[in-house]
């Protein structure tokens, strides 16, 4: 994670300002229910889009901080894999006027981090696109274009995905959690980094969820909703 230019003390958290623009959702936020292994700390992300002048649609995602081991999180079975310039810059002293939200993200980037793992998609007008088959198999590349570039990635930025899913690798009638329901769901369960499991929900809505293989032993893939 890298912040350019020189921040005052007393400069905004942009996550306040994320937060309003989720509250902006006309359907619940949907994350995953709470559990030891992971850390939930309004890591939102927003995209919303207008129709004439309208707005017709919004995406929330969020992303956790992972503990592998919950029970001692200076225990170096946490930490993240990172290379030796990354760590050299985080073992630099950050100067102590930046601001407090701006030292919590650097201090964040030693663990690992599951980076827009579940996504609230909603739109007034739904289109193909907008199936929950298609918006999973979107979610499932962006990951694997965001999360597995040095693998998966060839050819410049923004380079051409190795082997990216499509609607024809999505697997039905898969009993999801929401909420402490079952529903029947979807998932993506073909790609050799990455599982993914969405479900389509009332007023034009769907959630997604993607997970690196590796750290899908520390995870309950349950949803529910997501107060903000």
């Amino acid at each position: 994670m890298r912040f350019g230019g020189r921040l005052k003390a007393d400069a905004p958290d942009p996550a306040i300002e994320l937060i309003e623009k989720a509250r902006r959702m006309p359907v619940p936020v949907i994350g995953l229910v709470p559990q030891r292994h992971l850390e939930d700390w309004d890591a939102f992300g927003v995209s919303s889009g207008t129709h004439n002048g309208v707005f017709d649609s919004c995406d929330v995602s969020i992303s956790y901080t992972l503990w592998r081991n919950p029970h001692n999180i200076h225990d170096p079975v946490n930490l993240a894999e990172l290379g030796d310039e990354q760590r050299a810059s985080l073992d630099r002293q950050v100067p102590s006027e930046r601001p407090p939200w701006l030292l919590e993200r650097v201090r964040r980037t030693r663990y690992p981090l599951l980076w827009e793992c579940v996504i609230t998609h909603w739109r007034s007008e739904p289109r193909e696109y907008d199936s929950v088959e298609a918006r999973l198999a979107a979610h499932v590349n962006h990951i694997l274009e965001n999360g597995f570039r040095e693998t998966r990635v060839r050819g410049e930025l923004p380079g051409d995905l190795d082997s990216p899913v499509d609607e024809r690798h999505v697997e039905h009638g898969v009993t999801v959690l929401v909420n402490g329901f079952e529903r029947s769901g979807i998932r993506i369960d073909t790609d050799p980094d990455v599982y993914g499991v969405g479900v389509a929900l009332a007023n034009n809505s769907t959630v997604t969820a993607v997970l690196p293989r590796d750290e899908l032993r520390f995870v309950d893939v349950a949803f529910e909703t997501r107060r903000i």
